[in-house]
């Protein structure tokens, strides 16, 4: 009977450290505004996914949205120096995506935001494609194996590498890829979970920033 009480105690004490874990990471990083999603969109995306995209049930208008400024993080660049989000914000939209060399819906979605990156330039819109080091999914993610398969594939784009797990921690991400849209002005417009077709980025792209 001891051995019994002794189980429960122990699980309630588990289940407790998550609860308090989860609120942690709940406060760490405002969820995104509510990002309706295109009407050309709606067809191609399921109930599950238009409800994560942030669809607007409400009514609430673009117009309507307070202002959620974006998170700051700390990652590294290709070099290895320190770089900061703030840094990047203010002059230009900033599409912040975070992926990892191991997930599969990651490497689906990555040549459309090489596309479209190298189709704007960084003077009109921003990409930051947040490497999540450390992670694990059919291994463990490390800078060499991100780097191995970025030259592999030839991208261009901007490539942070979120070795102290700052940017993981900040923005609350459990899920890759992830992406978050920012505007011009340093705030957060809205995000997308999951991979994202060349389509789907440009209709948000066309939504938030009339690109």
């Amino acid at each position: 009977m001891k051995r019994f009480w002794y189980l429960l105690i122990a699980f309630c004490l588990v289940l407790a450290v998550g609860v308090l874990g989860y609120r942690y990471l709940s406060q760490k990083v405002t969820p995104a505004v509510p990002l309706p999603v295109p009407s050309q969109e709606k067809n191609s995306v399921d109930s599950s996914q238009e409800a994560a995209a942030g669809a607007s049930e409400t009514g609430v208008q673009p117009e309507e949205r307070e202002k959620i400024p974006a998170p700051d993080f700390t990652a590294y660049d290709a070099e290895g120096n320190p770089v900061k989000l703030s840094d990047q914000l203010g002059t230009v939209p900033v599409v912040l995506n975070f992926w990892a060399s191991w997930c599969p819906p990651c490497r689906m979605e990555m040549p459309h935001f090489d596309k479209v990156a190298s189709e704007y330039g960084s003077d009109v819109l921003r990409f930051l494609m947040v490497d999540m080091v450390g992670t694990s999914g059919s291994y463990t993610e490390t800078r060499e194996k991100a780097q191995a398969y970025l030259e592999e594939e030839g991208f261009t784009f901007p490539v942070w590498f979120d070795e102290d797990q700052d940017a993981l921690m900040t923005y609350g991400i459990s899920a890759f890829p992830t992406t978050f849209f920012i505007d011009a002005q340093g705030n957060v417009e809205g995000y997308y979970p999951g991979a994202m077709t060349e389509e789907t980025l440009r209709l948000f792209l066309r939504e938030l920033y009339g690109l």
